[in-house]
């Protein structure tokens, strides 16, 4: 006898906005991978560390600006929808947008992990692959839980090709076309729970 296995019917893009769109302000919600994730609402250290990349990317890149939870579009990995804790683009990158940009333009995407059960799973594996897919020059993740800068780039074939990985308060070097470089002291204060 096989195993009988359900079918569940896959949520169209459609369907995923319409719910996000009756959501409560205390979640937000992504499309990633086929499925719905629920992403933590930030805490204060989370937003502090925001700010503080805004200002190292205002005094370097002075014609860009870090979007903070913009919508995000990642068409090319299952017609996925994410919110990245930072948008790098030129300034005036989301006008006309609404509410979902496209990829277009975005030299980098920035995520700072929460501690949730989904942190692994969404921040490490799944938008990794969304955002290389969706062909973002730069992925930047900083990672609370072990205290460690993680720079993946070259996107290329749904997988970004390079990964360099500092702890915190190494100097982080953010190739082009970010082209800075990062001193990573202030967020030792911020590593672990």
């Amino acid at each position: 006898m096989t195993p009988r296995t359900e079918h569940r019917p896959q949520m169209s893009v459609e369907e995923f906005e319409e719910l996000e769109r009756h959501a409560p302000e205390t979640v937000r919600l992504e499309f990633i991978s086929g499925r719905v994730q629920v992403k933590a609402v930030t805490d204060g250290n989370h937003d502090q560390i925001i700010a503080w990349l805004q200002r190292l990317c205002m005094q370097h890149r002075p014609e860009l600006w870090l979007y903070g939870d913009r919508g995000m579009k990642v068409e090319g990995y299952r017609k996925g929808r994410a919110r990245p804790d930072g948008v790098l683009a030129p300034f005036g990158f989301p006008k006309g947008h609404g509410e979902w940009s496209e990829a277009e333009g975005v030299i980098m995407v920035v995520e700072v992990t929460s501690y949730d059960s989904d942190t692994h799973q969404r921040d490490r594996v799944d938008k990794p692959d969304a955002y290389a897919a969706a062909r973002i020059p730069v992925y930047l993740l900083i990672d609370r839980d072990d205290g460690t800068v993680t720079v993946f780039t070259h996107p290329e074939g749904g997988r970004y090709r390079q990964q360099v990985n500092k702890p915190f308060g190494a100097v982080v070097a953010i190739p082009d076309p970010v082209g800075i470089s990062l001193d990573t002291e202030p967020l030792t204060e911020f590593s672990g729970k």
